[in-house]
């Protein structure tokens, strides 16, 4: 068990990919939500005891030459054993006492959390896993917490996952991979959504480009809902567009049933901006320092609460045009110019 304000957890691999993210993310002085991360080694501990260890190679290798419909049949015994096993019994008490600890220094009793899946595999060059991983929000309770890292560690082994492919391979057949599960307080978001610096349609770097929706930010991740734009300019940080989608519903908890769901959001506020253009602008502000501290384009996942505070949720490379050489975003026509291109990432004309 690692926190992510342990300074053991930075960019460390127990922790998978998006979990040693944050902690770096925490140690460079964000705002990322409190947490801690069930390590790999823990995941391998647990599948070793239960006797599955071989299992999963068999299954992992087997399912990397099939298709998504036919991948369910091979994996639902071994999922299910992952689901019902007992848990080693050292295991299970630091995950309980690591809970108890997270309601203690946050002052809520069983505190609402995220369980979230944090993958090796997630740290390979170009294979990011964006939303193919399980996720759980809203959880609060320890047998809660232990069921709902058991459906992660069991997510391993879901056809979106074990028929992931990078560069035409099947990425879950390229070694032997473990899961991370983080374990992280919840933000009570009034809008989220992910950003870019850089213009995920042209590869322009001298943008920041950010999509938002009110409530939480899975109506952005999966794609339910027409989240609202907002692009900005990173060398001079001021709000350069926005495009703002009616929203009629929105994710959110619901305290009556217990759930996160789809939920109706009332008429006067269904085409209101999720975002004040100085939010957006702030947003912008942050990305651009993460890109700098980071060393190139990134993705980053967000939520601003009701007092306006942003939280960071997951900091990742963007994938997409960083591996390509950049590009002048303006002609060179003065020294300020020159200045202004290489701040956005851009190179002089010859």
């Amino acid at each position: 068990m690692l926190w992510l304000d342990d300074p053991a957890s930075i960019e460390n691999p127990i922790l998978g990919g998006k979990f040693s993210s944050l902690a770096k993310s925490t140690a460079d002085g964000l705002a990322v939500p409190l947490g801690f991360g069930i390590t790999t080694h823990a995941y391998r501990d647990f599948m070793e005891a239960a006797g599955l260890t071989a299992e999963a190679r068999k299954v992992q290798k087997v399912c990397a030459g099939l298709p998504p419909e036919k991948i369910s049949a091979e994996t639902a015994g071994l999922i299910e054993q992952i689901i019902r096993t007992p848990l080693p019994e050292r295991l299970e008490k630091v995950v309980q006492e690591s809970y108890a600890r997270l309601s203690e220094r946050t002052g809520i009793k069983d505190v609402p959390v995220a369980v979230r899946s944090s993958g090796e595999s997630e740290d390979l060059a170009g294979a990011s896993f964006a939303g193919q991983y399980e996720t759980y929000l809203w959880i609060s309770g320890i047998e809660s917490v232990i069921g709902h890292m058991r459906r992660c560690w069991a997510g391993m082994f879901s056809d979106a996952v074990l028929s992931y492919q990078h560069d035409g391979k099947t990425i879950m057949d390229q070694g032997d991979f473990a899961i991370c599960v983080g374990v992280q307080q919840m933000v009570q978001a009034r809008a989220a959504g992910v950003m870019f610096t850089l213009d995920p349609i042209t590869g322009d770097r001298s943008k920041v480009a950010i999509e938002a929706c009110w409530g939480l930010g899975e109506g952005v991740v999966k794609g339910d809902i027409t989240p609202s734009q907002f692009i900005a300019d990173k060398v001079q940080l001021t709000l350069l567009k926005k495009s703002i989608s009616i929203q009629p519903e929105e994710y959110r908890f619901d305290s009556e049933s217990g759930v996160v769901g789809l939920f109706p959001i009332e008429q006067a506020r269904q085409a209101v901006p999720c975002l004040s253009d100085a939010e957006s602008v702030g947003l912008a502000t942050l990305a651009k320092q993460i890109e700098k501290d980071r060393g190139a384009p990134q993705d980053i996942e967000w939520a601003i609460d009701q007092d306006g505070q942003i939280a960071v949720l997951q900091v990742r490379p963007e994938t997409v045009w960083s591996n390509k050489a950049a590009k002048p975003t303006m002609k060179v026509a003065s020294p300020i110019n020159h200045v202004l291109m290489r701040m956005s990432g851009g190179k002089a004309w010859s």
